[in-house]
């Protein structure tokens, strides 16, 4: 093994007792385990029984707790779970250490499948969108809708602020990394990571920044931390060099539910200038964006978030519980919602906010 090559990941079954990753009040976790694969998966008991599904995915170096927020406020509209990606929160690594977009996509659509709880609203974040834009384009029958906040979607300009993080695709920068940070502090890491994701880190209540702080110290007990991000920051730049029907933005334009597009201005990973770019890709879409907002406006702006996609839902017929052809009863007909599900209003941050069809 070379000198700049991470060191090999134990066994799952081998792995060191980490403590799990906190539960907000009102969640619960749960593990479920699939062919080479075991997810954690993070839930609220829906206020009601006919509640369509939906699912969250987090982005590269989150954890399904990147969710909590805007779970909480949609608690009323859907029946919501996240999930851990493989590697991440408290999921293991996988057993093939495939931690490609393509691999995450099929951890989704086999997660989906098992539980039968298809088609969901499915929102995803950053690299979470670029898995469920392929789960959306590869199995239409699991998404009733789309929703994307920041989605890593190929730029052929990146921005300087997100070069770093690409270079933890590169062969032995992880490994270098972790040597020249090693006297870091996990409050400097957190700092640094909200610096980077949030539009105003200020933001970020005293409780939060203690929270994410008890997670990184936890997370860098994991042995396989840096691996799985290494490998997943690959995978992404893996996908943005594909071409043909694997593309992402030929994956973009295969898919059929409805979209919402939710993009900050000042997003340091994924460029602002691509909003426009993925309206006109997603064949019906629309565009929420947020001048004051980072990569994370579900974390920043969970109300103004939750409003949107509850227009969203509202727009296409979709707030009550789905029925498919071997279910009695018909889908819902537009405008059929959940009472007392109203919008929640707008964040005073999201000054300028605009919405409009995708073209």
């Amino acid at each position: 093994m070379s000198s700049t090559e991470l060191p090999p990941v134990p066994p799952a079954n081998v792995l060191p007792r980490v403590a799990p990753v906190a539960a907000e009040e009102g969640e619960r976790l749960r593990s479920v385990e699939l062919p080479g694969i075991t997810l954690t998966v993070r839930s609220r008991p829906p206020v009601r029984e006919d509640l369509p599904p939906a699912l969250y995915v987090h982005g590269l170096g989150g954890s399904s707790q990147n969710w909590s927020a805007l779970m909480a406020l949609l608690e009323d509209t859907v029946d919501g779970e996240a999930v851990d990606l493989p590697g991440f929160g408290d999921s293991p690594p996988p057993d093939d250490g495939n931690y490609s977009v393509t691999a995450h996509a099929r951890a989704v659509i086999h997660f989906l499948d098992a539980s039968g709880r298809g088609p969901v609203h499915l929102v995803g974040n950053s690299l979470g969108g670029a898995v469920s834009t392929r789960v959306a384009a590869l199995r239409p029958d699991l998404v009733r809708t789309l929703t994307l906040v920041s989605p890593a979607l190929p730029e052929l300009r990146v921005q300087r602020s997100a070069v770093p993080t690409g270079l933890l695709a590169l062969p032995g920068v992880a490994a270098l990394f972790t040597r020249l940070t090693r006297q870091w502090t996990a409050e400097q890491r957190v700092r640094g990571v909200m610096a980077l994701c949030y539009g105003d880190p200020e933001r970020v209540t005293p409780e939060g920044f203690r929270d994410a702080v008890r997670e990184m110290e936890r997370r860098l007990q994991l042995p396989y931390f840096w691996d799985a991000m290494a490998r997943s920051a690959r995978g992404i730049v893996d996908a943005y060099t594909l071409g043909g029907q694997h593309g992402l933005w030929r994956q973009a334009e295969r898919v059929l539910a409805p979209t919402l597009l939710v993009y900050g201005g000042r997003d340091q990973l994924v460029g602002f200038r691509m909003a426009r770019r993925a309206a006109r890709a997603f064949r019906d879409s629309r565009l929420l964006t947020l001048p004051d907002a980072g990569h994370v406006a579900m974390m920043e702006y969970p109300e103004t978030v939750a409003t949107a996609f509850r227009e969203l839902l509202t727009e296409t017929g979709a707030r009550t519980r789905w029925r498919g052809p071997g279910e009695p009863g018909k889908p819902a007909a537009p405008g059929e919602g959940a009472a007392g599900s109203g919008g929640t209003g707008t964040d005073a941050g999201a000054s300028g906010m605009t919405m409009g069809m995708g073209g």
